[in-house]
């Protein structure tokens, strides 16, 4: 059964005279990033993995990119799979950040201060992996993006409304800050679980 697993990349330093697309991983994001690697190595997880398909963003590539040169295996760059466009508002601190994401989340046809809304996110994070998967049916494959997008993409597969309680790290579900996955059958589309950190990557 071919596997794949969408990823969210982990912890990121936060610039905001930098643009959000553009912030790279923090020190922690990338311990865990190569604590994944060492895991692939040394426990020989993703073996089967022959495509790593990633967001254009900074802080996916940081993530996606040190994966591929341990597993030897090919990646695509998917500028389409990038996070929900909040390019209206730009940098928010963290609790105008969550109020607005809640917004986001509960009202998924209407737009919060601007962002993208949930609805067209959901459509096209659904598109590309859609697209990605209908070239690479046989073998596993990791998804490699963002919490937003990726929790969209989990409530399109699992016939979920959206809602931001199956958003990473909701109810301990993943680990807080990001850095974490879950896994579908390529085939059936069906989510094989929810979130889980990504320390425990199988």
């Amino acid at each position: 059964m071919p596997i794949a697993r969408y990823l969210s990349h982990p912890q990121v330093l936060i610039n905001p005279d930098k643009d959000v697309p553009k912030w790279s991983l923090n020190e922690i994001g990338q311990a865990r990033v190569k604590q994944l690697t060492e895991r692939i190595t040394k426990e020989d997880i993703l073996s089967d993995t022959k495509y790593v398909i990633s967001s254009n963003e900074t802080k996916a590539l940081e993530t996606a990119e040190p994966i591929v040169d341990i597993l030897g295996c090919t990646l695509t760059i998917c500028p389409l799979m990038h996070e929900n466009d909040r390019s209206s508002t730009g940098f928010l601190k963290p609790d105008e950040f969550e109020r607005v994401a809640d917004q986001f989340f509960a009202n998924p046809d209407i737009s919060a201060r601007g962002w993208e809304t949930a609805q067209h996110a959901q459509t096209r994070i659904l598109q590309q992996v859609n697209e990605s998967l209908s070239s690479h049916k046989h073998d596993d494959v990791l998804f490699v993006g963002h919490g937003g997008v990726g929790t969209l993409l989990y409530c399109a597969l699992s016939g979920n409304e959206i809602h931001r309680k199956f958003d990473q790290g909701a109810a301990n579900t993943g680990a807080v800050g990001g850095g974490n996955y879950f896994a579908f059958d390529i085939n059936t589309k069906k989510p094989l679980h929810g979130w889980h950190a990504m320390e425990e990557m199988k």
